[in-house]
């Protein structure tokens, strides 16, 4: 067991530097990207957190994300609303994860080693990897196409072009991995420029529909088509749905708050951004689509083709919008994750740029054209059956951290291979045992139907099973340091 000394600076822990250079010796568990951050690596301000969530938020499937729901019979406001309470749930687990990425400084798959062992975190890590390289995938396909339907616009020999949009995919796709390779200051520097330029594309946008169409169309005053007990059958699923739209992120936080100066920067910055922008940009989708009933007869959800019905300079300025929005998520949502659980396999040989390029690739095996172009309703739900599963995680972690361990633990043991972190032969077993009882919950609304509420809410209740299991098979876990045991390894700058 390597001796080690951490050292408490504010609300941040790091370790001093002999304990990094002791514990650098360690390849197979340690590496420049994996390792905790050192102080001045604790950065990023409560702005660039808003940042980062509104250039993820301003993308296409926020943009059409009520459609659904006034499908179903809401009214504009109850839409919009829905967005925003599903918005305002995940944010809450999302916080809860937070806190540990910040205050230990620690990427995601070093964070599940607390719970699963040093060899049972590629359990939890390469689970959010796998689904994150199917999205990665699906939205380049997307990107591909809005691309590619932008540059046949504007270019007249480009639809004529042998295999255009296979070639337009391509560029897209090769522009994803590029920037993520750059690593995650990259993508947060990003996230810098694409917010304030997403942000003002909405408003001109909205400023259009406004003028054009002399207000927003039938579609705002439309009233609800649903009440009562039919509203709320419609309300929870949609919620639910919500919620999904970020559950994933509420797994691999800790690869971006890891580097937060404090946790008030982290938690102001995410509150303030993500469940707002989310709700409005759920608005602007609802009322410029209402506009171009008005305008062409019909409801255009997808901005592109919208977009395509300008002229060319027009279309070249908002179609350059449209695919930094697309990037921004791509790489903000859908890399990090897989990148940083392909490097915890092999730390010693495999890179964050490498492991961008793996979750590319990963990408492409999966085949997103042909998945869209034949089993689209078969992989969507499938893809988001695998997206609440990922809710017992979520329990775990959360369990985990706040409850079992009660924000203590030994950053040292995260890195040694047979350290207490280890647990037997690098597996918890109990995590899995738990992990199974969280999945079990959400299964069982399949298997009887009284009960179909716990699968039509699967990620709650999934997250819920995984969070009661885990912690009562774990209170007395032999792993967990007393707050004696904690302040005697942490000393104060």
């Amino acid at each position: 067991m390597i001796a080690a000394t951490q050292k408490r600076v504010g609300d941040v822990v790091v370790l001093t530097d002999a304990s990094q250079a002791k514990l650098a010796t360690n390849t197979s568990m340690w590496n420049e990207d994996l390792r905790p951050c050192t102080l001045t690596e604790h950065s990023w301000s409560g702005m660039r957190f808003a940042s980062l969530w509104i250039g993820m938020c301003l993308c296409l499937p926020t943009y059409s994300l009520a459609s659904g729901m006034i499908a179903l019979g809401m009214n504009w406001w109850e839409s919009v609303l829905t967005v925003f309470v599903g918005s305002l749930v995940v944010m809450g687990a999302i916080l809860l994860v937070s806190h540990a990425g910040t205050k230990f400084g620690i990427p995601y798959p070093v964070f599940a080693r607390l719970w699963f062992g040093t060899k049972g975190a590629h359990i939890p890590a390469l689970a959010r990897a796998f689904i994150a390289a199917g999205w990665f995938g699906i939205n380049s396909w997307f990107g591909g196409q809005a691309l590619d339907a932008i540059l046949s616009r504007v270019l007249s020999f480009w639809s004529g072009t042998p295999l255009h949009l296979t070639l337009a995919f391509a560029i897209f796709w090769a522009i994803n991995v590029v920037i993520a390779m750059r690593g995650p200051q990259a993508i947060g520097r990003l996230a810098q420029i694409s917010a304030p330029t997403l942000a003002i594309g909405a408003i001109a946008l909205l400023l259009w529909a406004a003028k054009s169409a002399g207000g927003f169309g039938a579609m705002l005053a439309a009233p609800a088509s649903i009440h009562g007990n039919v509203f709320w059958t419609a309300f929870f699923p949609s919620v639910i749905g919500v919620i999904s739209f970020w559950a994933t992120m509420a797994l691999n936080i800790p690869d971006y708050t890891r580097y937060a100066s404090s946790q008030r920067a982290q938690t102001l910055g995410q509150v303030a951004a993500m469940p707002l922008t989310m709700a409005a940009f759920a608005f602007v989708g609802i009322a410029v689509t209402s506009a171009t009933v008005v305008l062409f007869g019909k409801a255009l959800w997808d901005p592109v083709d919208l977009i395509v019905k300008f002229p060319a300079p027009v279309v070249i300025l908002a179609g350059s919008i449209v695919v930094l929005s697309s990037v921004t998520i791509n790489v903000g949502a859908n890399v990090m994750a897989p990148a940083r659980a392909f490097e915890n396999l092999w730390p010693s040989r495999i890179t964050f740029a490498i492991g961008a390029i793996m979750t590319g690739l990963l990408s492409l095996a999966m085949q997103p054209w042909y998945v869209l172009a034949t089993f689209s309703a078969y992989i969507f739900t499938w893809l988001g059956t695998y997206g609440a599963m990922l809710g017992s995680f979520d329990g775990i972690a959360i369990a985990d951290y706040w409850l079992v361990r009660k924000r203590r633990l030994d950053l040292a043991q995260l890195y040694t291979s047979d350290g207490v972190y280890s647990y037997l032969k690098g597996f918890n077993g109990r995590a899995i045992v738990a992990l199974v009882i969280g999945w079990g919950v959400a299964l069982l609304g399949l298997a009887v139907p009284a009960l179909h509420i716990l699968w039509s809410g699967g990620w709650l209740f999934s997250l819920l099973g995984g969070f009661v299991s885990y912690w009562l098979l774990m209170r007395k876990s032999r792993s967990v340091i007393t707050e004696e045991q904690f302040e005697a390894i942490t000393e104060n700058a």
